[in-house]
């Protein structure tokens, strides 16, 4: 498995034959979708799916509902490839994944919920857990957390006690341009200090490869 963080909450995973891309938003390098064999967005908005970045690849897009609806008002050219996924479900992207959650986490109770999925994705030897914007686990083991950092609907302490319940031995931050590099580096303190030996915590720069 090959790793790369993009822009916010974006990643590209390669593995075996497939290269397999979530959450390609506005704040994502468009090089990110370069070669992807399939696309997973976690729910609808912005800083997590650009339809500029699904029209710049020919890959499969498997999303929620809500999502597919949103493609086919702005892009029906893009809706075409689009495979709607329900909660809890498991399909194939060219390696098995499960749909995990169902709703985006509180921004403010006078906000309507959006909907949400996160997806575990196993491959191999490893299993990858994004989450989207929610804090709702996958209830099984993870090797690799991708832990969002910083967001409208997030303060530190939950960010951190997410990661703990998940338990993965490492955790990826993404969905962290909301902080400056202030925040974000005391941001990695609190992650090292509390998250303990046992778990690891990496920040990387966009375009940056997971060892």
């Amino acid at each position: 498995m090959r790793l790369t963080k993009f822009g916010h909450a974006c990643v590209r995973i390669a593995h075996d034959d497939h290269v397999l891309v979530l959450d390609p938003g506005m704040f994502t390098q468009s090089e990110a979708v370069e070669g992807a064999t399939a696309v997973l967005v976690t729910h609808e908005h912005a800083d997590h799916v650009a339809v500029e970045h699904l029209r710049a690849t020919d890959a499969p897009v498997f999303t929620i509902a809500a999502v597919a609806r949103a493609i086919a008002e702005v892009a029906p050219d893009v809706s075409e490839r689009v495979t709607v996924v329900r909660p809890g479900e498991t399909f194939d992207v060219g390696v098995p994944v499960r749909a995990v959650g169902e709703k985006h986490a509180v921004i403010h109770p006078d906000y309507d919920r959006f909907d949400n999925s996160g997806y575990l994705l196993d491959l191999g030897d490893q299993r990858v857990f994004h989450p989207g914007d929610a804090l709702t686990g996958p209830d099984e083991a993870v090797d690799l957390l991708l832990a969002p950092v910083c967001a409208p609907w997030l303060k530190i302490g939950e960010a951190i006690d997410f990661a703990r319940a998940v338990g993965a031995p490492r955790s990826l931050a993404i969905h962290d341009r909301v902080y400056s590099d202030a925040g974000l580096g005391m941001a990695d303190q609190h992650f090292r200090r509390l998250l303990g030996d046992d778990q690891e915590w990496v920040r990387l720069a966009d375009g940056a490869e997971l060892d």
